[in-house]
């Protein structure tokens, strides 16, 4: 017997303010709650036995479809009392579904999937589990499903990066699976499908496949979803059930109750839906609209793709585009609503007010006559889904990232950190980070948390005092490295790493939601000025290194400091290891924290020439926030990323010869294994990320940590890149190897690296990743982070979507130059023809 579980107990946090009073599997889409469109589905491919999940506001689902009689079905529910996960949820409801084929489905999806041919694929397959799947084209939000051809599913990944994107083909949540699955998961423990169950019964080899279904599938999952699902339905883009009858009206097409009585002066554009009971005054205008029962829409008013809920008032001359308005909601006259607005139940908005883009309001608000509501027009429209990229947060100075956005975040994070709680805030030297930093204080502040600032400082001083200290948290401001007109906030966990994706996401959750607690007048934080931060890292700083070894090798150095922040520590503590400096740039200016390729060539150049002039044994190079180093040989030649990995891989092995375990990105250079092989170390790869290099020095039993970017991390000192101990660290081997960089350069073996950045649209990286997965099928490859290709004689190529931009990385390394060309050409080739052949409309797979 097959029985359907419906998961409907999810809070919908990102469709507040709609769900502040109701369960997200209630939110009405063409005026029926998305969970009545599940059940008619089921019931459609004659699945009628029911039941229902549930947790959030419990009774309102209870409420609405009783025992499923009215649709044809039987329903039972079941009330978890905790998180049990997805597969531990279903597993709660074993009493009333033992012994039975189960079909599981989300509450908060609209699809029109064919579940039959699921179920009828599934018995065909001989399945255990089958995973029900669709092709998207951003598929960063969901769990990515790599399948063989005969739909064998042979790896999961759950919320991936652009690095791990393989596929555009993604986990709908819909699953058919037999009465011995889900008796492997255990009972009221959290158990996830995609985490924990799925990946065990690979690992148990039991089958496991996937279904390409065909058909319309989208996971409402915010209010920019919410609202393209309801146009998808008046596009025709989706089968569902409407109640009424369709007229053609002066062209349009409207869906409206049977005997509706249209007005003569009525303008209809496009698809309009109209619920029972609706009034329409003279001279409306209606545009791709759906209307829910009772509403009434006075005269010489105009809706525009917008949804209407129940019993809503609308008056005279009033004006909505592109908006979604709660029930039991009073709109005055001369209302101007613009786009992207969300209004919840039991509002009230005053004649004349205007409401500008991006507003959300709460139930039970009130906006007064005459009044204008407002939110910045930028930063709520890029953000309305997502706010980071890993753990940082980086928007256009001033606009996106102004003072309100960032006090609404430091307030969140500092909800998550809790009331009486420490959190340690820095920032670089520009005006705009000063503004950013104090708008967080006050948002920590707000919430309870207590704030060590520690003002200007790189940010290694940072995950030093956090490593060492007892707060919470951390955040740093700063410049973008890479734009001058962005500023990023980086967020930081109670070790100084960087903050760990679940608690990036927990943020997010209370962001959007707006729920988070501000502290009793009496708890509110307070701020300190902690006195020894740079003092402490000094001592640790001077008690990792081997400080009589570089003093006795006198070397004469110059220094760019980039006019950052470590200008204002370093000078001290290079003074002590008896090193002559000249230093450039060695003030603080916040305007020229962000180099732009030409400058950094230029600077470079300088620097080259100032040390060959000079006959200095080394040029070094910070960026502004003191993490990466950038180096110059003493024969005044700049030494690229790639090859300084590779020459400070061999100084460490040379002067550091109990040296066992290294770890370097994905993408680093195979002369890294050359050396390895040479001095019998052990090559961990990691993702090319700095968190991933982080984790390897935190967690894992390492000697050195390289990064390809001039990041070094010596987890003897600590878990993170620092330009300052890199260079005393660089310093220190030279002085016990007695080998300068150009010795070393001649004794690394040298390999051609060839890298091409290619345009590539978003919606369009994860069909060229799975296009590239079946192409590379039957080579030597692995996928830790992209697709990384092994060819005979040690040529590999490596294949990555940027994760930032709309960038696809193709980078190719080989013995010989003009292979290494060949190769990347072939994949530019490729890549670009799918790229035109998509853009002309000859795509003949479904997207």
């Amino acid at each position: 017997m097959l029985k359907a579980v419906i998961m409907a107990g999810g809070f919908g946090t990102r469709l507040r303010p709609l769900t502040s009073k109701i369960p997200k599997p209630m939110v009405p889409i063409m005026n029926k709650p998305m969970i009545e469109h599940i059940v008619r589905l089921l019931v459609a491919h004659g699945i009628k036995e029911i039941v229902v999940l549930v947790f959030y506001h419990p009774n309102v689902i209870k409420n609405f479809l009783k025992d499923g009689r009215q649709f044809g079905a039987s329903i039972q529910y079941v009330k978890a009392d905790a998180d049990y996960g997805t597969a531990g949820s279903v597993r709660n409801a074993y009493d009333l579904l033992k012994g039975s084929r189960v079909l599981v489905i989300s509450g908060d999806v609209l699809t029109d999937f064919d579940l039959g041919k699921a179920v009828e694929y599934h018995e065909a397959k001989g399945s255990k589990a089958t995973l029900v799947l669709t092709r998207v084209n951003d598929p960063l939000q969901f769990g990515l499903v790599i399948t063989e051809e005969d739909g064998k599913i042979v790896r999961f990944l759950e919320k991936p990066t652009w690095g791990e994107v393989f596929s555009d083909t993604v986990n709908t949540g819909i699953y058919v699976l037999e009465p011995e699955v889900l008796e492997m998961v255990p009972y009221r423990e959290e158990y996830d499908f995609s985490k924990q169950l799925f990946p065990q019964m690979l690992k148990q080899r039991m089958p496991l496949y996937g279904y390409a279904a065909e058909g319309y599938w989208r996971d409402v999952g915010n209010l920019n979803e919410y609202i393209e699902a309801q146009l998808d339905c008046l596009d025709n883009r989706v089968s569902v059930t409407t109640e009424g009858k369709t007229y053609e009206f002066n062209g349009a097409k409207v869906v409206a109750p049977a005997n509706f009585e249209f007005p003569q002066s009525l303008s209809v554009k496009g698809t309009v839906v109209l619920g029972s009971n609706v009034t329409i005054g003279e001279n409306v205008q209606l545009t791709d609209t759906i209307v829910g029962d009772n509403c009434s829409i006075s005269s010489y008013s105009s809706i525009h793709r917008s949804i209407l809920w129940d019993c809503i008032l609308i008056g005279a001359h009033s004006k909505v585009t592109g908006d979604v308005i709660g029930s039991n909601t009073i709109v005055g006259e001369d209302v101007d609503i613009e786009e992207n607005v969300f209004i919840s139940d039991d509002c009230i908005i005053g004649k004349r007010a205007h409401i500008r883009p991006n507003v959300k309001l709460w139930p039970k608000k009130v906006v007064d006559a005459g009044a204008t509501l407002s939110r910045s027009l930028v930063w709520e429209d890029k953000w309305l889904s997502a706010i980071f990229t890993d753990a940082r947060v980086t928007g256009t100075s001033n606009i996106e990232m102004n003072p309100e956005f960032a006090a609404k975040l430091g307030a969140a994070f500092g909800s998550l950190l809790g009331i009486g709680k420490y959190v340690v805030c820095s920032r670089d030297s520009d005006t705009v980070s000063r503004m950013i930093n104090r708008s967080l204080i006050v948002g920590f502040m707000s919430a309870g948390t207590n704030v060590y600032d520690l003002r200007t400082e790189p940010i290694p001083i940072v995950r030093h005092e956090l490593r060492n200290g007892k707060s919470a948290g951390g955040v740093h401001v700063r410049k973008s490295p890479l734009d001058p007109d962005l500023t990023d906030i980086i967020f930081l966990g109670p070790d100084g790493r960087d903050l760990p994706a679940s608690n990036v996401r927990a943020i997010e959750r209370l962001f959007f939601g707006e729920e988070f607690a501000r502290a009793p007048q009496d708890q509110a934080g307070d701020i300190f000025f902690p006195e020894r931060t740079n003092e402490s890292y000094r001592e640790d700083f001077i008690k990792s290194l081997d400080i009589q070894a570089i003093r006795d090798r006198r070397f004469n150095i110059v220094i760019d400091y980039s006019h950052g922040v470590a200008s204002t520590l370093f000078p001290t503590i290079v003074g002590s290891l008896g090193v002559r400096v000249v230093a450039l740039n060695a003030y603080l200016d916040p305007k020229r924290l962000t180099k732009t390729s030409r400058q950094l060539e230029k600077d470079l150049a300088q620097l080259e020439d100032i040390v060959k002039s000079l006959g200095y044994d080394f040029g070094f190079m910070f960026d502004a926030g003191g993490e990466k180093v950038f180096a110059v040989s003493g024969r005044g030649e700049f030494v690229n990323e790639d090859r300084l990995l590779s020459i400070i891989t061999k100084l460490f092995a040379v002067s550091e010869p109990d040296t066992k375990r290294i770890a370097v990105p994905f993408s680093a250079s195979r002369e890294v294994d050359l050396i390895a092989e040479e001095h019998n170390l052990e090559v961990v790869r990691t993702k090319a990320t700095h968190q991933a290099l982080m984790n390897a020095a935190f967690e894992g039993d390492f000697d050195f940590v390289g990064g390809t970017k001039g990041g070094f991390i010596f987890p003897k000192f600590m878990f993170a890149s620092d330009a300052m101990f890199s260079v005393a660290k660089i310093l220190e081997m030279t002085a016990k190897s007695g080998l300068t960089l150009s010795e070393l350069d001649k004794m690394v073996p040298k390999l051609h690296m060839v890298k091409k950045n290619m345009d590539c649209p978003w919606s369009e990286k994860g069909s060229i990743m799975r296009k590239l997965i079946e192409l590379t099928k039957d080579e030597k490859r692995e996928t830790i982070d992209g697709i990384k290709v092994h060819y005979d004689g040690g040529t590999w190529v490596h294949l990555l979507p940027d994760k930032e931009r709309p960038l696809f990385h193709i980078n190719a390394e080989s013995l010989n130059g003009d292979l290494a060309q060949s190769v990347v050409d072939k994949f530019e080739s490729r890549i670009a023809s799918w790229l035109s052949d998509w853009a002309d409309g000859n795509r003949k797979e479904p997207k």
